[in-house]
């Protein structure tokens, strides 16, 4: 998961570059969904890759404009249970 919190005053800007160049992600890594927060000052991006070499490249591409904060996360015992993976 990868928490993306806008710089001040560059909202706007990170939305005229996607529009503009898309997510710009590196061969290998994937985008499978995001969330904004309501004020929407954070972007909360589920990314996958093989190495977290791709993501750090795709973080490069877009940390003038925003923080990033990653966090590894794996499906929770719940899910697990729905999928009979636990008991």
């Amino acid at each position: 998961m990868v928490i993306e919190t806008f710089k001040s005053g560059m909202a706007d800007k990170i939305y005229d570059r996607f529009n503009e160049k898309g997510r710009m992600l590196p061969h290998g890594a994937h985008y499978p969904d995001s969330w904004l927060s309501t004020d929407p000052t954070k972007c909360f991006q589920l990314m996958e890759a093989d190495r977290f070499e791709l993501i750090e490249e795709w973080i490069g591409k877009w940390d003038y404009l925003t923080e990033f904060e990653v966090v590894s996360v794996q499906d929770s015992p719940t899910k697990a249970a729905q999928q009979g993976k636990c008991t």
